[in-house]
């Protein structure tokens, strides 16, 4: 398994665990972010769980451009990530804005892992 492998591995993993979680768990974590609206979670789970089944089928195939869509996705996590925190237009909690802020380096972290993998990988340009 080479680096661009292992990098899209752990995203696939980690967007599973989060998509099950969100699913499992909508309601408390509702009650963590403070609202009682716990359908956003629930849909960005299944999202998620979408997501990760869409990277599981890249670490077969390896297509360049699916790969750069993969790592802008994860960037537009992360900035819409930090939209969320600086300008809290849907009045999130303290812990909340935490756990967003967690998964947004998590997942910056995995989109930079994963552009190093790209670079050191020779694949399919479509």
């Amino acid at each position: 398994m080479n680096k661009l492998q292992k990098a899209l591995k752990t995203n696939a993993i980690f967007s599973s665990i989060s998509g099950l979680t969100m699913i499992l768990l909508h309601q408390p974590i509702a009650t963590l972010f403070g609202t009682s609206n716990n359908t956003i979670f629930w849909i960005v789970g299944l999202v998620l769980n979408y997501f990760a089944i869409t990277i599981w089928y890249e670490i077969i195939k390896q297509r360049k451009l699916a790969v750069i869509w993969i790592i802008i996705q994860d960037y537009t996590w992360v900035v819409g990530s930090l939209i969320l925190i600086i300008f809290n237009p849907y009045k999130i909690t303290l812990i909340g804005n935490l756990i967003i802020g967690i998964i947004a380096l998590i997942v910056l972290s995995m989109a930079i892992n994963q552009m190093i993998g790209l670079k050191k990988t020779t694949v399919n340009i479509t």
